[in-house]
């Protein structure tokens, strides 16, 4: 950026601060590629001597984050806080942090997933390295890492290898995150809460990651961490003091060796919501290089779960995902035993009418894999034995039950046991309260988690539609697909459209379900069809709240899904996305009272190209889907 505009950008974010209060030469600025997204920071002099790190962050001209401190609190010798308290210095660390230099960096590289949303992802950004040293004779240093992508400003705070301090105790992080008057947030108590759109004030509680925020009619924001794998995850919290400002909440202390560096905080900012959805690759972009050589056994699909623990009910479900073009059962939980109980064994089957072996032979005979549920009472202490044994019998993945992983312990351990699966060519869904911060890159055998309000709680149409644009910006979710359910609180159309506004590697379906309960409707085709990894992700509407539509190309065709809230809705849908000059055919699912099915799905074709418009009018609580193929 030229060094005007960076003077008027930090003129912009330092409105009514003293120019005396601001230490000289320690301003720095980074700028993403598009010039859109810019970080400044500054450090000032408090009255008493000591230090304060502050930023700020803007969008297009417009401000997001007003300035904020900047603030991480180390423990590190009970000697040092005596020596501090004689010498009359700070305690904090933040406070004796000098301003050193800064180093500015680029990278403007593409990689491909070996799954995802998008086949390609471009991981391009400016950043920026500023260096800080203690103003005594101890030597410790930090640096604040800043990465300006034009999806978003991410940074963390660095500790470089000490000669004598190896180790450090983080005992808070007090990031905080002043926004412009009037923005609000949607709000979730836990990670498989319902959301409520909140001002910034008066929360009865944390607020679970991924944190999206509304600052006006043409400006959103998503507060987020990425690479949470050796360190106490975050909630975010209102500042005690502060107007208007979130901060963060670490779950936990950690005991961190030299050198390490925080995990990610993310500031994704955009002027559609949908945009915030589409450009959710910066979590990944922000974790490490896949480090699975041979990836040939993890294969995403599509899974139905077996109930009843027997083989005889095994091989109906077999049966019908091999007719139904799925590619896997799930044995949930209690097949070898109480879940919640340290005695049972799951390296055993533990219900009489279940032939673990015969399932798996018989399923390969057919194509399709075995998953096995594992709860973390099992995982805890027999990991290291039923692993290998899982591979032996042929098993394809594991699906790990209310696992911990908010402090930096069991954040360790849980990441360290998917690296041993994949050790055991093992794929993994994390279920419960697990949300990803982008560790699926690294290990790609981590298809999914849940950390969703799913359908096994019967959510509404109006929870769906808020989904998108919060949880589903930190990555894949296990929906865990509802169809024939009376409890069912929305449409079939609706339900149809799932797979594809939800992303999930490892997609499940008729949860609840059995085929015996199953009725063979001639919608279900269209879950025969659905992929579950896409070359291509569109966002055509974005109203949350209110109706949400997204596009996601396989290959040459595309897979469209709308779903509505508790109302009816007037729906148009522009098919801008085909390719020009090309013809399609559009196979299009509705809700219709006058079928005569149990389901009172229609389907309809008809020949479309990129200047069309479909229209539709969505039932209350209703939905639509799309099949486009070329002609």
């Amino acid at each position: 950026m030229k060094p005007a505009i960076i003077f008027l950008l930090v003129t912009l974010f330092t409105t009514n601060v003293s120019a005396q209060t601001i230490l000289k030469n320690t301003e720095a600025t980074v700028a993403s590629p598009d010039g859109k997204q810019v970080f400044v920071f500054h450090q000032k002099k408090n009255t008493d001597g000591t230090m304060t790190m502050y930023y700020s962050i803007h969008y297009n001209n417009q401000p997001v984050i007003l300035e904020s401190k900047l603030d991480i609190q180390l423990d590190n010798h009970v000697w040092e806080r005596a020596l501090a308290k004689f010498w009359k210095q700070p305690a904090n660390w933040n406070d004796v942090m000098m301003f050193d230099s800064v180093k500015n960096s680029s990278v403007n590289e593409t990689w491909k997933p070996l799954y995802g949303e998008r086949s390609v992802i471009n991981d391009r950004y400016n950043a920026a390295t500023i260096y800080f040293s203690r103003n005594d004779k101890s030597g410790y240093r930090m640096n604040l890492e800043v990465r300006a992508y034009n999806e978003g400003i991410a940074f963390r705070y660095y500790f470089p290898m000490h000669p004598e301090a190896i180790y450090h105790k983080v005992t808070a992080e007090n990031t905080e995150f002043t926004l412009p008057e009037g923005t609000t947030a949607w709000w979730a108590q836990w990670a498989q809460a319902p959301y409520y759109e909140k001002p910034l004030k008066d929360w009865e509680d944390n607020c679970e990651r991924p944190l999206t925020l509304k600052l006006n009619d043409n400006l959103y924001a998503c507060l987020t961490e990425a690479g949470q794998t050796e360190f106490p995850k975050i909630d975010f919290k209102l500042s005690a003091t502060k107007k208007n400002t979130v901060q963060l909440s670490l779950y936990d202390i950690s005991d961190m060796v030299t050198p390490f560096g925080t995990p990610w905080r993310v500031v994704m900012v955009a002027d559609k919501s949908g945009k915030l959805l589409e450009n959710n690759f910066i979590l990944l972009n922000l974790n490490g290089e896949n480090r699975i050589t041979d990836t040939r056994w993890i294969r995403p699909g599509k899974i139905m779960r077996e109930t009843t623990l027997t083989t005889l009910n095994a091989k109906a479900c077999i049966d019908f995902c091999a007719k139904h073009n799925m590619q896997y059962i799930l044995f949930d939980w209690k097949w070898y035993g109480p879940s919640y109980d340290f005695r049972s064994d799951a390296g055993k089957v533990a219900v009489p009418d279940l032939d673990m072996k015969e399932v798996v032979d018989y399923g390969k005979s057919k194509g399709i894999g075995v998953w096995l549920y594992v709860n973390q009472h099992a995982l805890q202490y027999q990991a290291d034995r039923i692993f290998p044994l899982y591979k032996q019998w042929g098993i394809a993945g594991v699906k790990f039950g209310f696992v911990q992983f908010k402090t930096q312990g069991w954040a360790t351990w849980v990441h360290d046991l998917v690296k041993k699966a994949a050790d055991n060519n093992l794929m993994v869904n994390i279920h419960d309260e697990y949300r990803p911060t982008g560790f699926s890159r690294t290990y790609p055998n981590l298809l999914t988690q849940e950390g969703i309000r799913g359908n096994e709680e019967f959510p509404d149409a109006t929870s769906n539609t808020l989904l998108p644009f919060t949880r589903m910006i930190a990555g894949a979710a296990d929906y865990t697909i509802c169809y024939f359910d009376p409890r069912i609180k929305n449409t079939h159309a609706h339900q149809l459209a799932l797979p594809v506004i939800f992303y999930s590697p490892l997609q499940t379906l008729y949860w609840y379900d059995t085929p015996a309960r199953i009725e063979e409707t001639p919608e279900l085709e269209f879950f025969d069809k659905v992929p579950v990894t896409w070359d291509e992700t569109r966002v055509i509407h974005d109203r949350p709240g209110e109706y949400v539509t997204i596009a996601r190309r396989s290959n040459s065709d595309w897979f469209v899904g709308t779903i509505g809230n508790n109302e009816a809705q007037q729906v148009s849908i522009p098919l801008r996305f085909l390719d020009s000059g090309k013809k399609y055919v559009a196979r299009i699912y509705t809700d219709d009272d006058k079928m005569q099915t149990s389901t009172r799905v229609k389907i309809t074709n008809r020949p479309v190209d990129n200047t069309t418009v479909l229209s539709f009018s969505l039932k209350e609580k209703g939905g639509c889907v799309i099949h486009l193929t070329i002609l």
